[in-house]
């Protein structure tokens, strides 16, 4: 049975909606998750990456189905760049249904709350709380809370309710799950070009068991009227690679949306918005799992002090999470500006002049020296600062970042 009364409603429960159930809760507020799905972890519509650091907190280790040393990235025209150290690890694939179900379960022995097959239907704001109309199972029920936390993902139902705006950017990914592709053990592969995955990349991930997931995304405006499925298939079949997929079998299909780049507000009376709802996926990798888990826990103590006093409208939220949020918005700018100079602004002729710089073996080593899949702005700094080749991109870099 759902209660009436809660000091925070959590709409979705992935796992930014669970890992801030656990935090809150933990701290001894009465929280519910509202899951629209009958099942946790479904449907899946991730490539399964979580990194080290993220997965350090949470310590799901049961759900790694393949621990990553590296990536072997091409270049338009086949140059190989391999960023990594074989047996140091970079990052985790994981099972998506288990992990998330793992995050929701701590939440759950934290003293949090779950209701599955529940929606949202109607959510008005005011000073003595939120008042939402929801539906469970097909029956209509009436709750309040003190906070709402829109955790409802990149379609967020409560960023459109309570008109928070829209994330900056929004890529379309497409992946499929394989068996028989072969590939370097504990290595994952990314393919560039227009014709596969304009502006953006193509990856092949193992997870595990023999089995590989295949993607690639995209902006719709970058596609040019094509789909990512066009592109897919245009992987399969590149003059240059097609030899390593002529013996996969493909076992599912996937596609969903990437938000990236924080919208407009965050927060609203007694509303706040955490992980894809508020368009925190990095826009280097798509990933969001990471920058959700940073996103709560850099507001933790003063929001749960505001939850014990009650105080939550719009300039409250504001003030607690203003400094936290605009350093991730900040960041997540300069990662944007720094991948469209590099990569998704630039022609195939170019790209492919990049990647025969980033083979250099100097290069590679200032690559692995300094890289990291959760901070990648220190390592394209670098490379426009300390690399002979990219410096004349050192004006325009400074011209892009110096607004942001």
């Amino acid at each position: 049975m759902v209660g009436n009364d809660w000091d925070v409603v959590i709409v979705g429960a992935g796992p930014t909606g669970g890992r801030a159930a656990t935090h809150l809760a933990s701290l001894g507020h009465s929280v519910l998750m509202l899951e629209e799905h009958q099942e946790i972890g479904r449907p899946f519509q991730c490539a399964g990456l979580v990194t080290p650091k993220a997965m350090h907190e949470v310590e799901l280790y049961d759900s790694v189905l393949q621990e990553i040393d590296g990536a072997r990235i091409h270049g338009p025209d086949g140059t190989l760049v391999p960023v990594g150290t074989s047996g140091k690890l970079r990052t985790y694939v994981v099972c998506r249904k288990q992990f998330d179900q793992g995050v929701v379960q701590q939440a759950m022995q934290a003293g949090a709350t779950l209701s599955l097959n529940s929606t949202p239907l109607e959510a008005t704001a005011n000073d003595d709380g939120v008042f939402l109309k929801i539906q469970i199972d097909g029956a209509t029920k009436e709750i309040k809370t003190k906070l709402l936390l829109g955790c409802d993902g990149a379609h967020s139902w409560t960023r459109r309710n309570f008109k928070m705006g829209r994330p900056k950017e929004m890529m379309i990914g497409f992946q499929t799950e394989v068996l028989g592709y072969e590939g370097k053990e504990r290595w994952l592969e990314m393919y560039s070009g227009s014709e596969i995955a304009p502006g953006f990349f193509s990856w092949v991930i193992p997870s595990g068991f023999g089995s590989h997931r295949i993607g690639v995304w995209s902006t719709p405006d970058r596609l040019d009227g094509k789909s990512v499925e066009d592109c897919y298939e245009d992987l399969l079949n590149h003059p240059l690679w097609k030899h390593r997929f002529e013996n996969i079998t493909e076992t599912a299909r996937y596609c969903g949306p990437i938000p990236s780049g924080m919208v407009k507000k965050t927060v609203s009376n007694r509303v706040m918005l955490l992980g894809d709802a508020a368009g925190m996926a990095k826009p280097t990798t798509g990933g969001g799992i990471g920058p959700g888990f940073r996103q709560i826990k850099g507001i933790l103590k003063p929001l749960s002090e505001a939850i014990t006093a009650d105080r939550l409208n719009e300039k409250q939220l504001h003030k607690l999470s203003i400094k936290h949020f605009t350093t991730m918005k900040k960041d997540q700018d300069k990662a944007r500006a720094l991948r469209n100079l590099l990569v998704s602004d630039t022609t195939d002729e170019e790209l492919n002049k990049h990647f025969t710089n980033f083979a250099k073996e100097e290069v590679l080593e200032l690559i692995n020296e300094i890289g990291d899949i959760e901070k990648p702005v220190p390592l394209g700094l670098a490379l426009i600062k300390k690399v002979p080749a990219f410096r004349r991109l050192a004006l325009r870099a400074g011209t892009r970042l110096m607004f942001r």
